[in-house]
Parts: structure tokens; C-alpha cells; sequence
């Protein structure tokens, strides 16, 4: 699926072919949150203008509103949302995270309360992908903690170890849905995500045990770009990325600024999201 083109140092030139098209690496993915780009940019715009190759959607918030279930019963997000290219859809790990006041943690998965209207919403692994099999996205991201920095390092690493057996979860629970005949797209793809704050030890020991989950048909650095100094995230980036497979994309989840996306580009990583600068769009500032 994953072809390497060209290397040159740890920089990586490839392509990524998938059910709806071939990705060219490295990529940027707009953010369209809730299956739109906020501010007025059309799924056409975004296809035919900006000539936009991945767009991620969320989770979360598609599961909260309007519901995975009338998406699934519109026939997916490429139908729901008027888009023939790949689309990534992330787990709800980081929601988790950032809805820290309203939830709980534990083994079997999340508890927490909507951020729209206070209703108590479970999400495990199976939940999260029973909603992006729902939501038919190209690829799926794996159900995670990501852990605020900084954090404990026994926290941390009991936090990865927890990630890990999410993992296999959501191994299994991918492989069963994309075994269903009402399945909309049975050639989902999981990405895994490998955590560990700003701990080499535990990253690395993290990413040593998810490459060997070899249906995941690629892996992201999660938990970056969340307070840390920059400097650090290019640490845990060079720490982490000689143990990641060479023949599968890396993502490293969202980053992010211009300046950021070439010095990880220059570190090896394949795959970038982030709101911002849609955001800062929104607002009257602009990139060239």
C-alpha cells in the first residue's frame, strides 16, 4: 500500500494507495472537524481549488452530532459531506484528553459527558471503531489515551500499556466489521498511535511493541504539539522514528505550522493535520 519513492537522510518522498485514491507523501490534511471545513470552503473548493488530496473528520464529534448512525444510513462521510478522496477519521483519543474535567478512565474504555448537551457517552475501543466503520472512513485511528504533558512517568507508562491492549482491540474489532456484508467500506485501514509524554524510554518501548501489530497499515506520533517546547517534540520525533516501520506512512498528529511540517518532514514523518491554519483563515491571516 505504502510505496517509498525517494529518501533522502531520515526525508521521505512516497505514495499511499487506499480504496479512494493514491496519497503523495508527504501530506497535509485539512481539518474539516465535524465534516466541513469551518468558514465557508466547500468539499468542492477544497477538491478543485486547493487541490486538498486527505481530509479528516472527527469522531467524536460526528458520533455527538449529528450522529454516526444517520451518516451511516446517508451511505458514509464521502457521501455525506460530497468528497471522492481519502478520508481520515481520528479515534476520540484526543477529546478524551481535552474533555479531561468530564471523564473517567478505565480499562474497558472512557467514560465521559457530552460536550454539547451533558449526556454520559462510553467510548472503549470497540465503540470507537464500531463509529468510524459507520462514518466509512478511508482510515481509521486507533482508540488511545493521549496523556497531558507533563505527566508522571509511571503514569505515562502505565498509560501507554493500557494504549497498547487498546490496540489489539481494535485490531480485532476492525477485522470483524470489515468482515459484515452491510459494511460500507470493508477496506478500512487502522493506523496505530504510539504515545509516551515526553519520555524517550517509554516511546520508544511503546513503538517497539505496536510495529509488531502488522495489520495496522501505519503508525502516528501522538500526544505532540500539546504545551511542550518545539525542541522537545523534534526530540521525541528523531528518538522515536528509526523504530517505526520503513515500508508503512508516519503521521505525526496534529502539527501543525509551516516551520513545524519542514523540520518533521526533515525527520522523517509522512502525514500532518491541524486546525489551524483554517483557524487563523477564519480570522484573516493567511499563509503564502
Amino acid at each position: 500500500m505504502f510505496t517509498l519513492l525517494k529518501q533522502e537522510g531520515a526525508a521521505r518522498r512516497g505514495q499511499f494507495e487506499t480504496v479512494h485514491g493514491t496519497i503523495q507523501t508527504p501530506v497535509f490534511m485539512n481539518v474539516g472537524t465535524s465534516a466541513a471545513i469551518k468558514g465557508g470552503v466547500s468539499s468542492l473548493d477544497l477538491k478543485n481549488e486547493l487541490k486538498t488530496q486527505v481530509e479528516l473528520c472527527n469522531t467524536y464529534h460526528l458520533h455527538v452530532r449529528p450522529g454516526d448512525d444517520v451518516i451511516y444510513k446517508m451511505g458514509g462521510l464521502h457521501k455525506f459531506m460530497n468528497w471522492d478522496k481519502p478520508i481520515l477519521t481520528d479515534s476520540g483519543g484526543f477529546q478524551v484528553f481535552s474533555l479531561a474535567k468530564l471523564r473517567k478512565i478505565k480499562e474497558e474504555g472512557v467514560y465521559f459527558n457530552s460536550h454539547v448537551d451533558g449526556r454520559r457517552i462510553f467510548m472503549g475501543p470497540e465503540e470507537s471503531m464500531q463509529i468510524q466503520s459507520h462514518l466509512a472512513s478511508t482510515i481509521a485511528m486507533a482508540f488511545d489515551e493521549c496523556v497531558e504533558n507533563p505527566a508522571e512517568h509511571s503514569y505515562s507508562k502505565a498509560s501507554c500499556e493500557r494504549t497498547a491492549r487498546w490496540l489489539e482491540r481494535c485490531v480485532a474489532e476492525q477485522q470483524r466489521l470489515n468482515g459484515l456484508e452491510d459494511t460500507i467500506n470493508r477496506h478500512q485501514m487502522l493506523f496505530g498511535i504510539n504515545q509516551g509524554c515526553t519520555y524517550e524510554d517509554i516511546r520508544i518501548e511503546h513503538m517497539k511493541r505496536i510495529r509488531e501489530m502488522e495489520y495496522c497499515s501505519g503508525f502516528a506520533i501522538g500526544g505532540l504539539a500539546v504545551g511542550e517546547p518545539t525542541e522537545v517534540m523534534y526530540n521525541i520525533i528523531e528518538k522515536v522514528e528509526p523504530f517505526m516501520p520503513k515500508d508503512k506512512p508516519r503521521y505525526l498528529m496534529g502539527v501543525g505550522t509551516p516551520t513545524n511540517i519542514i523540520e518533521a518532514v526533515y525527520r522523517g514523518v509522512d502525514f500532518f493535520d491541524c486546525v489551524m491554519p483554517s483557524r487563523n483563515a477564519r480570522h484573516g491571516t493567511l499563509f503564502t
